[in-house]
C-alpha cells in the first residue's frame, strides 16, 4: 500500500500520464471531491472499473471552474468525458439546512471551503464542452441520480428542469452505475454514437424534435406530467413523484416520459443490483486506498472511512427523508464473508492500523440480505414497505448471517475491536425473534464502546408516520431491550438518539411532545438536525406540494425561519440562549404550563422587573430536570444519555 509514487493511482497529470506509456485516455474522469483511490468514493470506483476493463482513465480533481483550459490538463479524451459532482449533491456540501455557507468541505484537502462550484455538473459540463468541442459528456453520481428528473431545488425555491437538460451533456447514468458505465463504454469504443444509446438500465436521455413528437409511437414508457405543467401546478408534482416511487424496482418498473422545454426525457428502468459476486469484485479492485500523494493535507472524509468496510447496497428502511429508494433501492445484497475477510487483512497490513475496524455496514448495517423471499425473485413490493408502517408479514429478519461476519472479523490477528457504526435498524432487530436478541447482546458486548447512536427521529406518532418510521412504541421497547442487555453484560451504555426538527407533519405540539420526551429522559441533544429538503425524497415532496404523494393526502409543513427555530430549540430547550425562543414556542403551542420553576417545566419564566441576575439565576438552576448536569445544559456528547 504504498504512497511513496503516484505510479500506483490514476493519472491526475500528464507526466503520470505519460509515466503510464500513455498517449492519450479514453475517458477522464471530472470529480468535485479531491482524488482518494478508495472504494468509498464513487469517482475512484468507476474509475478502477473501467481501467479493469480494458480503458485508460484519468482524474482531474475539482478543478478550477473559472477556466476551461483546468480540464485540458490531461489532453483531450478518446471517448468521452465523464461527470460528477463528487460524493455529495454540490448544493448540500455548500449549504446547511439554514440556507448559510458551511465552513469546511470534508472532501478536499485539509477541510478546506470553496473548491468547487454551486451545481457542480452543469459547471464542469459546460467547462468540458468548452475545453475540447464535440467530446462527449456523461454525468453521473449521487446529484446527477436524484436530479435526472424534475425535482424541487430548496436553494431556489423553485422546481428545476432535468440535470440532463439544464447541463446539455449526452447521456445521464443514475444509481449506483456500474453495469451501465461499463456497457456504455464498451458500445462507444466499438463506434456507437452515445446519444444513439438507448436502451441501458440505469440511464436517462433525452428526445428533440421529430424523434419527441413520435416518441409515443415508437418507444413504450409511462408519461408522467410534463415539467410546464408541475410548475403551475405543485399537486401534479406529487402525482408524478408517485409514479417515480412505483417506477423505482428493477423488476417492475417501466420506462418513464417526461417532457420539458419542448424536448422529451425517457427515463430506463433501474438496473438490477450487483450479484455477490460482482460486488466482490468491485470492491476488491486494486485501490491504493490513500489520497493521491500531491495533496500536503489529509483529507477528513478518507479518515471516516479509511478502515471501515462495506458490507452491503440498498436499503428496505423506507424512510420518507431518505433519498436511497432512488439512488441504490430497496433491494439488499451483501459482500461475501471471504471477500470482507480478504479487504480486512488488506487494513492490518497498513501500517497506521491500529488494531481498529471503524465500521461493518452500509446504509442500515444490519441489513445484509433481501427483506424476504419474493424481493429474490419479483423485486421489491410496489403498493407497500417492509417496515412501515408494521414488518410485513413477509419479511424475514435474520441477524446471523451478520453475527457470523462480525465473529470472523474480531477473530483476525491484530483486530483488537470492530465497531459498528453504521445505522441500525432497531425496528428490524426486534423482528427477528431467533437472533436478534442474540445479535443486540454481541452488539453491545464486543461492537459499541460506551455509547449507541440511533436514529429515532421524533416521538411522535404523527409525525412519525409521515417519516416511514414505526411508532414511538417500538423505540421505547428498543431503550428496554438495550438497557437490559447492557445489564446483562454488566456495561453502563448509553444509546444517543438523533432526532429530526421541521419535518413535514410535525407541528408545534408534535415538538413539544419531543421536548417532553427528552426531559424525561435527562437528555438533551448537543447537535440537533433541521429537515433538509434534498432532492428526491419523499419528505421533500411533501415539503414543496404540502402533499403525501403516497396517498394524496394534505400535510401540513413547517415553513418559515420562525417556526423551524421554534421547533429546532425545543429540542435543546434548556439552552440560556434559546429560552425566549421556547418560551414563545410554548405560549403559541398552548403549553404555558411548560414556562417556570417546577420539575415538569423546560423554560423559567422571564425576569421580572426589579429582579436580580443572581435570583434569575437561581431559578434557570431550579428548573434543569435531575440528574442533568451543568455541563449537559449547554449541550454534550453524551449528555445524560438514554439507558
Amino acid at each position: 500500500m504504498s504512497t511513496d509514487s503516484s505510479v500506483n493511482f490514476l493519472p491526475m497529470n500528464i507526466d503520470e500520464m505519460h509515466s503510464l506509456g500513455w498517449d492519450q485516455c479514453d475517458f477522464i474522469l471530472i470529480t468535485g471531491d479531491a482524488y482518494v483511490d478508495h472504494p468509498s468514493f464513487g469517482a475512484a470506483l468507476i474509475g478502477r472499473l473501467l481501467e479493469a476493463e480494458g480503458f485508460r482513465v484519468g482524474i482531474i480533481a475539482q478543478p478550477d471552474w473559472n477556466y476551461s483550459a483546468s480540464l485540458q490538463i490531461l489532453g483531450r479524451p478518446r471517448l468521452a468525458f465523464l461527470i460528477t459532482s463528487g460524493n455529495m449533491d454540490s448544493m448540500v456540501n455548500h449549504y446547511t439546512a439554514a440556507g448559510k455557507l458551511r465552513h469546511n468541505d470534508a472532501y478536499t484537502p485539509g477541510g478546506a471551503f470553496g473548491q468547487r462550484p454551486d451545481r457542480a455538473l452543469i459547471v464542469y459540463s459546460s467547462l468540458a464542452k468548452a475545453a475540447y468541442k464535440g467530446v462527449p459528456v456523461i454525468l453521473g453520481g449521487i446529484e446527477a441520480s436524484l436530479r435526472r428528473l424534475s425535482h424541487y431545488d430548496y436553494w431556489s425555491d423553485k422546481l428545476r428542469r432535468s440535470v440532463l437538460l439544464d447541463s446539455k451533456a449526452d447521456i445521464l447514468v443514475y444509481g449506483m452505475a456500474e453495469r451501465a458505465i461499463r456497457s456504455i463504454a464498451h458500445r462507444i469504443a466499438a463506434g456507437e454514437e452515445l446519444r444513439s444509446i438507448r436502451d441501458v438500465r440505469g440511464t436517462v436521455y433525452r428526445l428533440t424534435g421529430k424523434e419527441a413528437a413520435d416518441a409515443e409511437e415508437t418507444t413504450s414508457f409511462v408519461t408522467l406530467p410534463a415539467f410546464e405543467q408541475m410548475r403551475s401546478d405543485k399537486t401534479a408534482f406529487a402525482r408524478s413523484f408517485a409514479v417515480r416511487m412505483q417506477n423505482a424496482d428493477p423488476f417492475s418498473a417501466s420506462a418513464l416520459g417526461e417532457e420539458a422545454s419542448g424536448q422529451l426525457l425517457i427515463q430506463n428502468p433501474p438496473d438490477y443490483p450487483l450479484s455477490e459476486a460482482e460486488l466482490d469484485a468491485v470492491y476488491e479492485l486494486p485501490y491504493v486506498r490513500q489520497a493521491h500523494p500531491s495533496y500536503q493535507e489529509p483529507i477528513p472524509a478518507l479518515e471516516e472511512v479509511r478502515f471501515s468496510l462495506v458490507s452491503s447496497r440498498g436499503c428496505f428502511g423506507g424512510c420518507s427523508f431518505c433519498a436511497l429508494t432512488f439512488h441504490q433501492g430497496r433491494i439488499v445484497k451483501g459482500r461475501s464473508h471471504e471477500s470482507l475477510l480478504r479487504e480486512a487483512r488488506q487494513l492490518i497490513y497498513d501500517e497506521n492500523f491500529k488494531g481498529y475496524i471503524h465500521d461493518v455496514g452500509g446504509p442500515t448495517a444490519n441489513f445484509r440480505r433481501p427483506a424476504c423471499a419474493q424481493q429474490k425473485l419479483r423485486g421489491a413490493c410496489v403498493d407497500r414497505q417492509c417496515l412501515f408502517p408494521e414488518p410485513c408479514p413477509q419479511l424475514q429478519p435474520d441477524h446471523a448471517d451478520y453475527r457470523r461476519l462480525l465473529q470472523k472479523l474480531r477473530e483476525l490477528p491484530e483486530v483488537k475491536k470492530v465497531f459498528v457504526r453504521s445505522g441500525i435498524r432497531y425496528d428490524y432487530l426486534l423482528a427477528d425473534k431467533k437472533e436478534g436478541q442474540a445479535f443486540l447482546r454481541d452488539l453491545c458486548e464486543h461492537h459499541i464502546s460506551g455509547q449507541l447512536k440511533i436514529a429515532p427521529e421524533h416521538v411522535s406518532d404523527a409525525v412519525l408516520q409521515r417519516m416511514g418510521k414505526p411508532g414511538s412504541s417500538v423505540y421505547r421497547r428498543f431503550m428496554d431491550a438495550f438497557a437490559e442487555t447492557n445489564r446483562q453484560v454488566e456495561k453502563k451504555q448509553y444509546l444517543i438518539p438523533y432526532f429530526i426538527a421541521a419535518h413535514p407533519g410535525s407541528t408545534l405540539k408534535d415538538a413539544v411532545e419531543l421536548a417532553e420526551f427528552c426531559r424525561d429522559q435527562h437528555f438533551v441533544p448537543q447537535q440537533v438536525q433541521e429537515f433538509y429538503p434534498t432532492p428526491g425524497t419523499v419528505a421533500t415532496c411533501m415539503y414543496y406540494t404540502g402533499v403525501d404523494p403516497r396517498s394524496m393526502e394534505a400535510v401540513y409543513v413547517p415553513r418559515g425561519g420562525r417556526e423551524k427555530r421554534m421547533q429546532r430549540a425545543l429540542l435543546q430547550y434548556n439552552r440560556p440562549e434559546n429560552a425566549a425562543i421556547v418560551r414563545e414556542a410554548l405560549r403559541d403551542a398552548g403549553r404555558s404550563d411548560l414556562i417556570g420553576n417546577g420539575p415538569k417545566t423546560l423554560v423559567p419564566a422571564e425576569r421580572s422587573r426589579g429582579g436580580t441576575s443572581g435570583e434569575q439565576n437561581k431559578k434557570a438552576t431550579a428548573k434543569t430536570p435531575k440528574g442533568t448536569s451543568k455541563k449537559s445544559r449547554k449541550g454534550t456528547r453524551k449528555g445524560p444519555a438514554i439507558r
